[in-house]
């Protein structure tokens, strides 16, 4: 089934740079659709006016608005491979933020946003017991997903291997580790941060460089993964400058 975009944020990121095949789906008419309609004809996206059951069925059911866009079957979002990326990247810093095991789509989407306006250079998911790219993740990352370049690796712990050989430093984010701020985070920086629960596995906190953390001093006993992400992508640009 071909990829669907359904909230505005997406389908609006998304018709700025519109892929060849996409089909814009429209059974409404508003402000905001409207707006919708004069972006895909700008960028001679196909435009087709229809009904809310037809728009169901191709969203498969899920929520929409009155606007439905259609990629062509097999497009993913931005999406490039590591080997791809470290043969043109050819910065003396850079900033790549590696998801070990974040499976909640709304955290994945929080991420993303955070990546794209901290402009990592890449996000690196593993191909299982991982969020990928939804219609939730486009609408939680109000449309950056369509704009951060991102990659799936078959084994996240010869990706930070693959990092290492390239230059790159690797910092796990754990509540344990040195405080980030006071921490040298410039270069060529590699972010790793756990999942929701367990966070870093062993294996990728054995092959970390060095584990940073945010200190806090509320009630409960972390940040948020996608909390942690933005603050720590902030705190490198920061020291980037």
């Amino acid at each position: 089934m071909p990829e669907t975009i359904s909230n505005f944020h997406g389908i609006e990121e998304t018709l700025k740079d519109p892929p060849a095949g996409a089909t814009l789906y429209a059974s409404k008419k508003n402000a905001r659709i409207t707006a919708l309609v004069e972006l895909a004809r700008r960028g001679k996206v196909p435009v087709t006016e229809t009904s809310d059951s037809e728009l169901g069925r191709l969203s498969a059911g899920r929520e929409h608005r009155g606007a439905l866009l259609v990629l062509p079957e097999g497009r993913k979002q931005r999406e490039t491979s590591l080997e791809e990326f470290l043969e043109t990247f050819d910065s003396d810093r850079g900033l790549v933020v590696l998801l070990d095991g974040v499976t909640d789509p709304q955290n994945y989407g929080a991420i993303l946003r955070s990546a794209d306006q901290f402009s990592a250079d890449l996000v690196l998911i593993p191909a299982r017991r991982s969020a990928s790219d939804t219609p939730a993740v486009f609408a939680a990352s109000a449309g950056a997903a369509a704009w951060v370049p991102h990659a799936v690796v078959t084994n996240l712990n010869r990706a930070l291997k693959q990092l290492k050989d390239s230059g790159f430093w690797i910092y796990g984010a754990d509540m344990n580790g040195s405080v980030a701020w006071s921490s040298k985070l410039t270069g060529k920086v590699a972010l790793v941060l756990g999942s929701e629960g367990k966070g870093l596995s062993r294996l990728t906190r054995d092959l970390c460089d060095q584990i940073i953390s945010i200190p806090t001093s509320g009630q409960l006993d972390s940040l948020n993964v996608s909390v942690s992400a933005g603050v720590l992508m902030y705190e490198v640009r920061r020291q980037q400058g």
